[in-house]
């Protein structure tokens, strides 16, 4: 089991039971907890917790974006999730985290104690009905990413780019805040498959490139016909 760097420990234990936090009334997890919970901020490639350690705490992004990842027996990193500003992370089923979560670049992330959520939720229905609905689009997200990673490249680069632009990241034009590598190891593509899938669909009218991390989709229909594939 590992154990949390020197910094986030000091960190973690720093977070108070409860804490009055302006911040937190902003985003829908709100109510109740927007009497709790630390904003921290993390840097670029920064980990948030890694896979074997307690989940003593659950996590909402308030600014940037998450990556939630292992690494697999041969080296290669496989991402399962990517968080985005007002999403909540880091609820498992067990006592350790299955898997390791970093700031993909400067992030503020509000923290919660566990013990202090499950506890509020035993007395507060909004709050328990939010748990239960974060933990279906948790389910949902695993379950549709099972899905993504037996279809074609093609399909499942125009597929991340709908869900991107479903998700908040833009309507017309995508904005992604993450990298292609990071897009390549959540798709289970190597970065010049995603390149290459990219650029078929450059050709073919279906996105436009104004930017390596901005994609504007030029035919949804298009775009929505390989989703659906």
């Amino acid at each position: 089991m590992s154990t949390p760097t020197p910094v986030l420990a000091a960190r973690q234990a720093s977070i108070p039971p409860v804490r009055h936090s302006r911040m937190a009334s902003s985003y829908p997890f709100a109510g109740a907890l927007e009497m709790m919970g630390a904003a921290m901020s993390f840097s670029r490639n920064e980990e948030i917790y890694g896979e074997g350690e307690p989940a003593d705490y659950l996590y909402k992004v308030v600014r940037g974006a998450v990556r939630m990842y292992k690494v697999l027996s041969d080296g290669r990193r496989q991402i399962g999730a990517f968080y985005l500003p007002g999403d909540m992370f880091g609820l498992e089923a067990g006592a350790m985290h299955a898997s390791s979560a970093e700031a993909i670049g400067d992030s503020t992330i509000l923290v919660f104690k566990r013990s202090a959520v499950l506890a509020l939720s035993a007395r507060d229905a909004d709050v328990a009905r939010e748990l239960w609905e974060t933990t279906v689009r948790e389910l949902q997200r695993a379950h549709d990413h099972m899905l993504l990673l037996i279809k074609s490249a093609q399909e499942r680069v125009a597929s991340f780019l709908m869900e991107m632009a479903g998700r908040g990241c833009g309507v017309d034009e995508v904005a992604l805040p993450m990298s292609r590598q990071d897009i390549a190891d959540f798709l289970g593509l190597t970065i010049e498959t995603v390149s290459r899938a990219i650029g078929q669909l450059e050709d073919a009218h279906a996105i436009a490139l104004p930017s390596s991390r901005r994609i504007a989709l030029r035919n949804r229909a298009m775009l929505s016909r390989l989703t659906a594939s």
